[in-house]
């Protein structure tokens, strides 16, 4: 099993295909104003947002994105005019992550991890 796609709520589709076109995703469908489909620039996942008329309550969606040369792709969004909650910072848990939120409030963490993603000194052992 490998995870395809991840689908996201939005008030407003096309703010929202702006954003993350200028994030730099890949449009690759315009069912515009109610869908909008997106390749990664790296890996095979796809990301989606649809229109809804009211965004889930509670924290929210969190949504990660791996990016090898972290703190160089967080200088260029800089420069496009994307603010950034909290800049590129080392983590406990050993990933260097910087987080954003997007037009609906959904957090965004742009992340390196390399092979501590998977492998953990904490992970657990399978047989």
């Amino acid at each position: 099993m490998n995870l395809n796609q991840i689908t996201i709520p939005s008030l407003d589709v096309n703010r929202s295909v702006h954003f993350y076109k200028n994030l730099g995703l890949i449009q690759i469908v315009d069912a515009l104003p109610r869908y909008a489909r997106f390749e990664c620039p790296d890996g095979t996942a796809t990301f989606s947002i649809h229109e809804v008329p009211h965004l889930p309550t509670g924290e929210g969606i969190t949504i990660y994105f791996e990016c090898d040369d972290l703190d160089a792709q967080v200088e260029k969004l800089i420069e496009k005019g994307i603010s950034f909650e909290e800049m590129p910072a080392d983590k406990p848990w050993l990933w260097r992550e910087a987080r954003l939120k997007d037009p609906d409030n959904n957090q965004l963490i742009l992340y390196f991890a390399g092979d501590i993603r998977k492998n953990p000194p904490w992970r657990l052992q399978t047989t």
